[in-house]
């Protein structure tokens, strides 16, 4: 449906179902797949049929975050390192900007930048053996591409620092006890649960609910 490497979109009605797949790398985010990942919202905003998006990933993995082949590139290239917090903003940015509710379904592991694609979804389905773990401090690095921002917002800030400052893992079970996801589904039936829910959302009044969620998402804004 558009011209994006690694990333697939089909349409279910008003919904538009997003599938990362690299499934060969666990959807680990490639400096190439977070570019197309930062294009895809706005090809959404584009396509004014799209009332309601579906994220997940291909395989065994929603996303194992950053590409450890990238992180070396990065130390020894400043160019290139620069370049990748630029895109972690624009992802950020991007995603808050999307107009239509964007439902993720977490089908296993959702890791560092993975984790926070995750959280910046607007509601989250679990698989029950799938786990959040933003491991960015664990591997040296700061969790500054986004989860800094929403996890305070959605648990609180002594459990943001747990977390965050530990990389410890959250069970699907235990992501919805601290409000980092809304539904623990059987494997099975998490893409049909989550492309219900959308469809759910889809069908109401679109101004309505875009304008609310506008309103919602300043809380995460500085």
């Amino acid at each position: 449906m558009y011209e994006l490497s690694g990333i697939d979109v089909r349409s279910d009605g008003p919904v538009r179902v997003v599938t990362l797949n690299h499934p060969d790398t666990l959807n680990a985010i490639s400096e190439d797949l977070h570019e197309q990942l930062v294009a895809l919202w706005g090809h959404l905003a584009r396509d004014h049929d799209c009332r309601a998006v579906v994220l997940t990933g291909a395989g065994r993995a929603f996303s194992a975050g950053g590409s450890y082949e990238d992180f070396e590139h990065r130390r020894v290239d400043l160019d290139a390192r620069h370049r990748s917090l630029r895109l972690a903003r624009m992802l950020v940015d991007e995603m808050l900007d999307c107009a239509v509710p964007v439902v993720a379904a977490v089908n296993g592991a959702a890791v560092g930048l993975g984790c926070t694609v995750a959280t910046l979804c607007d509601i989250v389905f679990m698989a029950e053996r799938a786990f959040l773990a933003d491991t960015h401090v664990s591997v040296a690095l700061v969790a500054g591409d986004g989860g800094a921002v929403t996890w305070p917002a959605l648990t609180s800030l002594l459990r943001a620092k747990q977390y965050l400052l530990t990389g410890d893992r959250l069970s699907a079970t235990e992501a919805v006890e601290l409000g980092l996801a809304n539904f623990v589904v059987p494997a099975d039936q998490l893409l049909a649960d989550a492309t219900a829910y959308a469809q759910r959302l889809a069908a109401q009044p679109p101004q309505a609910i875009q304008q609310t969620k506008a309103l919602l998402k300043r809380r995460l804004l500085p």
